[in-house]
């Protein structure tokens, strides 16, 4: 009989454990009123850090920002804000507090990659992000129904902006019948349409510069937001100072940039034999064009940048997405992959002339310098134009050229430290520099009475380690000379509601386990045979 008793009660204990991570997996709140104990809050508007606070929540409002001791000394219990019934306590003594991070360039998955949105949700959310900008992706009533149902809470996913590419048509949103955009008067009309389908902004690829200025002039008419990936194929004749002038309010990646740069051409030193369709051939070139722009602090160089800067510019530069150029090896053999990436992702990201950022047909080491050459004309203007007061975010474009959902979010933070920025200007970027290139600024963005609760909380300090926000956590060896991961985000908090980040990536880790165990699929390196 006591054997049964145990037996039954180790049942009772597990079943509640499983639905304990269930509910935690799934989000908990939001409260009548949270009380997040004891946090060293780093705000993300460039102040250090300061703890221990109380941070008192009400539904999904900031209430109050209480200081509530000293380092090193006991709290004052009787100093601390009061929990009312029905409240819910979060203690997260000495642990850091970030904002939500905002994710500027995010891809909702794709049909290619096999990656649907619940697996890339929870990728992002496991990794702190609250809120992601979609670039365009599977079409605007795809997005628009994601981004209600995200509102609502009724799925676990960071908010959706939702920026459709320009020109995208779809069943319920067609105004002109599938014809091509080549007038400035259709121009104005898709651009009305999307307004009218609840898009809130539009991706740019670039167009006929006509066309471009009467889209863009529609568009901030309406105050709609704007960004621009300004592809090759536009580029000669529309470069970045050419939509800024005209209202764009962001560019993504650099393209574009380098262009309005130029002093001595006005093309970039294409080869003879290139093809826009071979993409060897446009990422390889593409790592050559920092270096046929304007030397830095040159007098071209210098104009650019302030004009800019006069026009409130945003610049998304996404760094991770191209660092696989500078180090193949590394971008490959990233030790999530394992554990986390899809199998169809994982072929998706093979050698292919198929599969867009798929462009290793012979890439090398001739290659790979050329690109840490650019990086470093990059992010000098980057930089830079950080330090003169532009706005530059965080973004990923995650599910191309080996970089995973969320995973890459935290190594573009990685990469803006490397560009020169202070951790807490790495912060700020991820954080409220996006919300306010979101005109969303009085909601996110930083933590102050009034705002929603949007939260990124880790129990080790991410301003000294920032690898410390991965889902596999840093390594770090102990006085008794164990090895051990410390970190992986604790809790993202969106709306007030509370979920437990690590719960959230086990899912996916399940997920990705079940695929693989339906054909025996193993992740290979390219071009080794098992």
């Amino acid at each position: 009989m006591k054997t049964k008793t145990i037996l039954f009660t180790l049942a009772l204990l597990f079943s509640g454990i499983s639905q304990a991570i269930s509910q935690s997996a799934q989000g908990d709140g939001p409260h009548s009123q949270l009380i997040i104990r004891g946090v060293m809050l780093v705000n993300g508007n460039g102040a250090p850090p300061q703890g221990p606070i109380d941070i008192v929540v009400e539904k999904n409002i900031i209430k109050k920002i209480q200081v509530v001791g000293y380092d090193g000394v006991p709290i004052d219990e009787s100093k601390r804000p009061k929990l009312k019934a029905g409240g819910k306590e979060l203690d997260c003594n000495g642990m850091y507090l970030m904002p939500g991070f905002v994710d500027m360039h995010g891809h909702i998955g794709g049909n290619a990659q096999g990656a649907e949105p619940d697996y890339v949700f929870k990728l992002w959310m496991g990794h702190g992000v609250t809120t992601v900008r979609e670039p365009s992706g599977r079409g605007v009533d795809f997005t628009m129904d994601l981004k209600r149902k995200s509102a609502k809470n009724e799925i676990v996913a960071p908010r959706i902006m939702a920026y459709t590419g320009f020109g995208q048509t779809s069943k319920t949103f067609n105004p002109l019948n599938d014809i091509p955009i080549s007038t400035a008067e259709q121009a104005r009309e898709w651009v009305r349409a999307n307004a009218k389908k609840g898009a809130d902004g539009i991706k740019f690829f670039g167009a006929e510069p006509e066309i471009m200025a009467a889209a863009l002039d529609e568009n901030k008419k309406l105050g709609l937001g704007s960004a621009c990936h300004h592809a090759q194929l536009s580029v000669a004749r529309w470069n970045v100072l050419h939509s800024a002038r005209a209202g764009l309010t962001s560019m993504e990646h650099w393209y574009g940039l380098p262009e309005a740069l130029f002093d001595d051409r006005t093309v970039q030193d294409y080869p003879l034999d290139y093809n826009y369709q071979n993409e060897q051939h446009r990422f390889e070139n593409a790592g050559k064009l920092w270096a046929q722009a304007a030397k830095p602090y040159s007098e071209h160089w210098e104009n650019v940048m302030t004009e800019l800067l006069e026009l409130d510019f945003t610049l998304d530069p996404t760094f991770n997405i191209y660092e696989a150029s500078r180090d193949l090896q590394r971008a490959r053999r990233a030790e999530w992959h394992e554990e986390y990436t899809l199998p169809s992702l994982w072929d998706f990201y093979q050698p292919s002339k198929i599969s867009h950022g798929s462009y290793w047909h012979d890439w090398g080491t001739e290659q790979e310098v050329a690109w840490r050459q650019n990086f470093q004309l990059w992010m000098t203007f980057i930089n830079e134009y950080k330090n003169r007061g532009g706005r530059v975010t965080a973004g990923s474009d995650s599910g191309f050229i080996f970089q995973l959902y969320g995973f890459a979010f935290i190594r573009e933070l990685e990469l803006l430290r490397e560009a020169g920025f202070h951790p807490l200007e790495v912060i700020r970027s991820a954080t409220l520099n996006g919300a306010e290139a979101l005109g969303m600024d009085d909601k996110i963005g930083s933590v102050s009475i009034g705002k929603m609760a949007d939260f990124v909380v880790v129990d080790a300090n991410p301003l000294a380690n920032l690898k410390v926000l991965y889902g596999t956590g840093a390594i770090k060896l102990t006085e008794d000379n164990e090895v051990i991961r410390e970190g992986g985000v604790k809790y993202t908090i969106k709306d007030g509601i509370i979920y437990d980040s690590k719960a959230l990536l086990k899912e996916v880790k399940d997920m990705v386990a079940a695929e693989k165990a339906k054909t025996g699929y193993k992740i290979l390196q390219p071009g080794i045979k098992e």
